[in-house]
């Protein structure tokens, strides 16, 4: 039997997924690579993979999807990881700077932007600067581990997921296990069995982890990420892309 080719996100917020992953037996039937968000998304659009842990948004560029897992990298409420760092107050904003690494997050500022907060700054991609401008009226949009204990070190600190649950009053989706062609129903039972695994056992995850001083990741991976992909995540996931398409 061919293995399955799955591509997860490489942050920290993933870690208990790739523990229960890499402690049950379904790492015998399937092949693993770690990636960036953006190239985790490329991999399943270009067909490289048979499942991502993909941002959300790049659903939008797939001819076939299927939401293949109970699980998803969610948030209710901030999230601490997914911000806008500005010189000056948003609505002072007129250039954007778009994370490199991301799809969903840099559309869900895009979204904020339009329909919560009623702006339309500049938006760059690939900034020479990146996160670097002493521009009064600039900003930037980061996401993932290299946020970690940076929010102290701007005037403005905007938390997407915060925001977006403020315009919705829903939780959020940033990524979600998702296949690009019909997957095994027994497949995915055991999947999901390997990612309860490794949410169960985040306590043992954490004894091998390297805790870091200027940020709690105990907090972060027990309560600020939200991993069960109820109903209401659905629900943001979709309204999430009608806005993207709408944008």
């Amino acid at each position: 039997m061919e293995k399955i080719r799955i591509s997860a996100v490489s942050y920290t917020n993933t870690k208990p997924f790739l523990y229960g992953i890499q402690h049950t037996d379904i790492i015998n039937q399937i092949d693993l690579s770690l990636d960036i968000p953006a190239e985790c998304a490329q991999k399943l659009i270009d067909n490289k993979v048979d499942i991502g842990l993909i941002p959300v948004a790049a659903t939008l560029s797939l001819p076939e999807w299927h939401l293949i897992s109970d699980y998803c990298i969610g948030a209710v409420g901030a999230v601490n990881s997914v911000f806008i760092f500005s010189n000056c107050p948003i609505e002072g904003v007129k250039l954007l700077q778009l994370d490199p690494h991301s799809r969903s997050s840099n559309n869900l500022a895009k979204v904020l932007l339009k329909n919560y907060w009623k702006l339309q700054p500049h938006m760059v991609e690939g900034a020479s600067n990146y996160g670097e401008s002493e521009d009064a009226n600039t900003a930037f949009v980061q996401i993932g581990d290299r946020t970690f204990g940076k929010t102290g070190n701007y005037a403005y600190v905007y938390d997407l997921a915060e925001e977006w649950a403020k315009f919705t009053g829903l939780p959020f989706t940033f990524a979600a296990w998702i296949a690009n062609k019909p997957i095994p129903e027994t497949f995915i039972q055991e999947f999901n069995k390997a990612l309860q695994y490794g949410l169960d056992h985040r306590e043992e995850l954490f004894n091998k982890m390297e805790m870091r001083k200027d940020f709690d990741l105990r907090d972060y991976l027990l309560h600020k990420i939200d991993y069960p992909l109820t109903d209401k995540k659905r629900e943001a996931l979709h309204l999430f892309l009608k806005l993207i398409k709408e944008l």
